[in-house]
C-alpha cells in the first residue's frame, strides 16, 4: 500500500456563538466540522460533496491552515501540519495550494496577470530575471492562455479565463496537492467542461492530487476517484466513485443521487424527497444527525450515533446502522433489460 499524501484524523472546527457587545459570553457552539477522518493518496482525486453549510469549504481551509482546527490531526507527507511554525508553514504552502470558487474575488484587481503569477515564483525562490518571464509564459500556455495575457488585468477577462488564471497561480509553486473549492460552480456549463478537462489533464501531466469540493454530482462523477458525502459536519459515506454511484448505501447519498438529472427525456427516475430542513449545527440532533429526515430511521438512530465503518471489501465506508438492509432505488427505468438484471443482483446483494 502506498503511504497517503494527506491523512486527516478526527478533524473538527467549532465556532463559539457569543452574546453581548462589551462583555461577551459564549452561549453555544456551531459544530461546522465534527470529526472527519480520511486519506488522500498520491495522484488521487477525493471529492467532498454535500449540501451548502455541511462543512466542505471549512475542511479545505483547515487543511491549508487558513482556518485553525479545533481538534484532530492533519498530516501531509509525514509532517504534522498543525504543529508547523510560520517558517515551516510557508514552505508547506508551496506543496498545498487552493483554487477558489470566485475567480474574480481571488485575484488582486491592482495586479496584472503577470504580476500575480510572478508573486509565488519570487516568494518561493523558483525563478527570477529572464527565467521568471519564461515561467509565466509557460504557466499561461499550460492553462490555455497566451503570453500576452500577462499584461492584462483581471477585469479584462471572462469568468472562465479568470479561473484559468487562478489555476495557473496555484500551479506556479509546483504543488503536490490542490484544494479545489467549487472551482466551476460560478461558470457556464460549457465552460465548466473545459475547466474540468483542464484539471484532469494537469493531474495526469503533473501527478497532482486533488481535494475537489462540489455539490454538483455530475461534475464529481467525471473527475473524482473517491467520493466522501458530508452531512452536518460529518462524513456519512466514503466510497470509490463507481461503487458510490452504482450502489449508494446511505439514505442521504441515495437522495442526492436521485436529484441528478437523467439525460434522457423518456426516462423516469425515482425521486427521493427529504422531509424537513437540515438541522442547525448549533444544536444538532442526538444519535444519527440524519435521523430527523430519514425514512429508515428507528429508535436506535435517535440515541446511538453510527460510526463510519467499512462495508464490503472494496474500500467503501458508511455511517448507518442499517446500511446492509437498505435497497437503493432505481435510477433508470426498471423495464430496461440490462438495468433490470443489475438491479435484481444489487437487491440480492443488499438482502443477503
Amino acid at each position: 500500500m502506498t503511504e497517503p499524501l494527506l491523512s486527516v484524523s478526527g478533524l473538527a472546527k467549532h465556532f463559539p456563538v457569543k452574546r453581548g457587545v462589551v462583555f461577551q459570553s459564549a452561549v453555544g457552539t456551531v459544530r461546522a466540522v465534527d470529526g472527519l477522518t480520511f486519506d488522500v493518496a498520491p495522484g488521487e482525486t477525493l471529492a467532498l460533496v454535500g449540501e451548502s453549510g455541511c462543512g466542505k469549504s471549512t475542511t479545505g481551509r483547515m487543511i491549508l491552515r487558513l482556518i485553525e482546527a479545533s481538534a484532530g490531526t492533519i498530516r501531509f507527507a509525514g509532517k504534522d501540519v498543525r504543529d508547523l511554525d510560520r517558517r515551516a508553514l510557508r514552505d508547506l504552502r508551496r506543496d498545498i495550494q487552493i483554487i477558489f470558487q470566485d475567480p474574480y474575488a481571488s485575484l488582486n484587481p491592482r495586479l496584472t496577470v503577470g504580476q500575480a503569477l510572478a508573486e509565488p515564483l519570487r516568494l518561493h525562490g523558483l525563478a527570477s530575471g529572464a527565467k521568471l518571464r519564461q515561467r509565466i509564459d509557460a504557466l499561461l500556455g499550460e492553462v490555455g492562455l497566451s503570453p500576452w495575457h500577462a499584461l492584462r488585468y483581471p477585469h479584462e477577462f471572462s469568468g472562465g479565463q479568470r479561473q484559468r488564471i487562478g489555476i495557473a497561480r496555484a500551479l506556479a509553486s509546483e504543488p503536490k496537492l490542490i484544494v479545489c473549492d467549487e472551482p466551476v460552480s460560478a461558470l457556464d456549463v460549457s465552460i465548466q467542461a473545459q475547466v474540468i478537462n483542464l484539471l484532469q489533464d494537469l493531474k495526469h501531466s503533473r501527478g497532482l492530487s486533488y481535494i475537489f469540493i462540489a455539490h454538483d454530482l455530475a461534475v464529481v462523477r467525471h473527475i473524482a476517484d473517491r467520493v466522501a458525502v458530508m452531512y452536518l459536519g460529518k462524513i456519512v459515506e466514503l466510497a470509490p466513485k463507481r461503487k458510490l454511484f452504482a450502489l449508494p448505501r446511505h439514505p442521504y447519498t441515495q437522495a442526492l443521487l436521485s436529484a441528478v438529472p437523467v439525460p434522457d427525456p423518456t426516462a423516469k427516475r425515482a425521486r427521493i424527497r427529504l422531509a424537513g430542513d437540515v438541522p442547525s449545527p448549533l444544536n444538532p440532533p442526538k444519535g444519527c444527525h440524519f435521523h430527523t429526515r430519514c425514512t429508515y430511521a428507528k429508535d436506535r438512530c435517535k440515541v446511538d450515533e453510527p460510526p463510519l465503518r467499512p462495508i464490503g471489501d472494496d474500500g467503501a465506508s458508511v455511517a448507518c446502522h442499517f446500511a446492509e438492509s437498505i435497497v437503493p432505488p432505481p435510477l433508470v427505468p426498471e423495464n430496461d433489460p440490462p438495468y433490470a438484471a443489475r438491479l435484481a443482483a444489487l437487491r440480492r446483494l443488499a438482502v443477503g
